[in-house]
């Protein structure tokens, strides 16, 4: 079943650890690959220092603005498209960063194995925008919470906060 709009409308601290075990779509010309999703990290509105949109609304984190159920596909040290859903209520900056899914750890592995860039960027998520999410009924894997990675210039109280989610054994997805 694909996921609809509603299914990203809430918070991403509440959504991150639903997206593990769900599949990423993502349509090639005739082919689709889907990926179960495996690892996610959520960034949390302004009051967050770690989110791109800490510092208020820009053309670059403009789409965290948008209500839930958009891509957010920006590119990270000048190499890698790293791929966020956008999740919660309109004007409130949020989003779960895809870090890992089947065959691909990492989340610039994860968009080059799906051939993700940032032309990609402010999809909806629907199949007929070429990405999407779907639930296949598979019970929710188990996880382990942890403090995100890759932040070291947000404040260390954001730096701390269990808002990583991996699965625990990838066997059980």
């Amino acid at each position: 079943m694909v996921l609809e709009r509603d299914f990203f409308e809430r918070p991403a601290t509440e959504l991150a650890p639903l997206l593990l075990g769900k599949w990423l779509c993502r349509r090639a010309g005739n082919t689709v690959i889907k990926r179960r999703i495996t690892e996610t990290e959520c960034y949390f509105g302004e009051e967050d220092t770690a989110c791109h949109a800490h510092r208020g609304r820009t053309p670059r984190t403009d789409t965290l603005y948008l209500a839930g159920g958009v891509t957010y596909v920006y590119l990270c040290y000048g190499i890698h498209s790293l791929l966020n859903v956008v999740t919660g209520a309109e004007n409130h900056p949020e989003a779960v960063l895809i870090r890992g899914v089947e065959g691909a750890t990492g989340p610039g592995r994860v968009t080059k194995a799906l051939g993700i860039t940032c032309a990609d960027n402010r999809l909806p998520l629907t199949p007929e925008s070429g990405i999407w999410l779907e639930d296949d009924g598979t019970p929710p894997p188990s996880y382990r919470a942890t403090p995100r990675v890759g932040i070291d210039y947000a404040a260390p109280a954001d730096r701390n906060r269990p808002w990583r989610f991996v699965v625990e054994n990838k066997n059980q997805i």
